[in-house]
């Protein structure tokens, strides 16, 4: 660790960033020490980065007297210096701050003694080596601030949507998404979850037919089940369509779907999402459903494991440059409501809304008794939009036949 830190000192604007009380002496053992004195006086001399054979040479010419033994081991040692690697300012700064912990806890070690022993009998030494060192951990840090000119920020707000959602008032009211956005989307068991992400992906003027590259991962409805929806959703044929034209669905949603792919991944956490994410590179993503990928581990209550679980899936979006929809299940309290909100979401007291651009309640009428058919009604609630910023109810109609939502 040390002899890595010895090799960076040999570049000037390093040396410059961490000399004199910053990389005292005293960190290094003895050898170590004397090789930091020739790297001082190399520096000081020559205003520019060194070579370790530079500094060797300093060293065995500063150092006549040495015997024949010493040099070689001082030659084995600027071996060892030659071998490592330059550390940059992040490693650097932990290696001082790990340096600096070893001694001041023989410091502390002994004042402690002396003060447990009579010698001392005042703790303020032990107040003054702290606060003597306090500055040494704290790291030295670069801001380079965000524009925010008047030019640059209104060009970022008449930035278009990437992906349009194909609901007509969906793209009036919430326009779409762009790489980077969390989606939560919520409902109640045979609402139509998995209709709505067939039918904005692969539904006329989807997104996968706008071009987007999507994946849609299943881990509750097995994955011939959720294609079967988007074979429905593509050709907008009923089952008995498509099993009396066979050749024409398959060439539509062949077509359709050339850019979408559909996976079982029960059991998989959002581990696993991000290192699909990072090799098949997604412009959308489906996680239905997203709870079930929250990773098992030290969490105290289930609450924070899915807060984690939705900050995780957020970091993902944004580190690979996708839009992720997180579908969720509504809690019974939702059952039969057109009107939706927040605390309805199963886990939405885990403050996982919060990690949301959008999240949209997909609510549906109370069965009416005595009708064996349920209403094709519903209505997409968006109750959080931090990109447009409007709220508010949009109604639609879903064919269960088609697996389509349309105006």
């Amino acid at each position: 660790m040390e002899l890595s830190l010895l090799r960076s000192l040999m570049n000037q604007e390093f040396y410059t960033d961490h000399r004199g009380s910053k990389c005292p002496d005293r960190l290094f053992s003895k050898d170590a020490r004397k090789l930091k004195h020739t790297i001082d006086y190399a520096m000081n001399k020559y205003k520019r980065d060194v070579t370790p054979d530079e500094v060797e040479a300093l060293f065995m010419a500063n150092n006549p007297s040495m015997t024949t033994a010493q040099k070689q081991g001082y030659s084995s040692l600027f071996n060892t210096v030659k071998r490592e690697q330059p550390m940059g300012t992040d490693v650097a700064q932990d290696v001082l701050s790990k340096l600096f912990q070893q001694v001041i806890g023989e410091d502390i070690a002994n004042l402690g003694f002396d003060y447990v022993n009579g010698a001392e009998k005042s703790l303020k030494p032990l107040r003054d080596l702290l606060e003597k060192y306090n500055d040494n951990f704290l790291p030295e840090v670069k801001i380079e601030w965000d524009d925010i000119s008047f030019d640059t920020i209104m060009a970022k707000q008449s930035v278009q949507m990437k992906w349009t959602f194909n609901i007509p008032e969906m793209a009036r009211k919430i326009e779409g998404v762009n790489a980077g956005y969390l989606i939560e989307v919520g409902a109640r068991p045979n609402t139509g979850k998995t209709s709505f992400h067939a039918s904005m992906l692969v539904g006329p003027n989807g997104m996968a037919r706008q071009g987007a590259k999507c994946v849609v991962l299943c881990n509750e409805e097995s994955y011939d089940r959720v294609a079967f929806r988007y074979i429905q959703a593509s050709t907008g044929f009923p089952k008995e369509k498509i099993q009396a034209n066979i050749h024409e669905a398959k060439r539509i949603y062949q077509d359709v779907t050339k850019d979408v792919k559909i996976k079982d991944v029960s059991g998989e956490d959002m581990t696993w999402v991000e290192t699909m994410c990072k090799a098949e590179r997604p412009d959308i993503v489906v996680l239905d459903m997203g709870d079930k990928f929250a990773r098992q581990g030290s969490y105290s209550r289930p609450d924070e494991m899915l807060k984690a679980n939705a900050i995780y899936a957020r970091q993902i979006a944004k580190t690979y440059g996708c839009a992720i929809f997180y579908m969720s299940q509504l809690s019974a309290e939702a059952e039969g409501r057109q009107v939706l909100n927040q605390a309805m979401m199963e886990g939405s007291r885990t403050g996982k809304a919060a990690e949301a651009d959008f999240m949209l309640l997909i609510g549906q009428p109370a069965q009416v008794e005595g009708v064996d058919e349920q209403s094709t009604l519903r209505h997409i609630n968006v109750v959080k939009n931090k990109v447009t910023g409007w709220h508010g109810m949009i109604n639609c109609n879903l064919d269960y036949r088609t697996a389509r939502f349309t105006a």
